[in-house]
């Protein structure tokens, strides 16, 4: 009966959302509090949906080289951050990040040195998203 998953698997299943989106979203946020000293709750979700993005990705794609991984969680991210700025920053007005003065800008939500460092930080995020599906939720490659 291939396709069914034993009850024990069906609990790891259940848990597994809820462990990734929590490790992503306390994890960037905490990230935030050391690189800058502050975050904003916002930034907790954004954390939460990349990771999960980044998550399935490298259990979608568990044999791909792992900087073409971390190149596309990197420019995921950077679509995020865009989307989160524009809503958060330039059309709330909450003022949480400003990018303007950086090179390589885009409406000082997004830039250059900020993907680059995405794509760093991307690289052990995908080891350690690998071990996960491996050692705690128990995937196949």
């Amino acid at each position: 009966m291939e396709g069914r998953r034993t009850p024990e698997e069906h609990i790891q299943h259940l848990a597994e959302l809820p462990l990734l989106l929590l490790t992503g979203g306390v994890g960037y946020y905490a990230l935030e509090l050391l690189w800058r000293g502050r975050s904003h709750w916002s930034m907790a979700v954004c954390g939460a949906v990349c990771f999960l993005f980044i998550y399935r990705l490298n259990q979608t794609y568990p044999h791909a080289r792992l900087w073409v991984c971390a190149l596309q969680s990197a420019l995921f991210i950077t679509a995020v951050e865009l989307a989160a700025g524009c809503l958060l920053n330039l059309w709330l007005g909450l003022g949480i990040w400003d990018y303007s003065s950086l090179p390589c800008q885009f409406l000082g939500q997004i830039c250059l040195p900020y993907t680059a460092l995405w794509f760093a930080l991307s690289l052990p995020l995908c080891l350690l998203c690998r071990l996960m599906g491996r050692l705690i939720f128990l995937e196949k490659d």
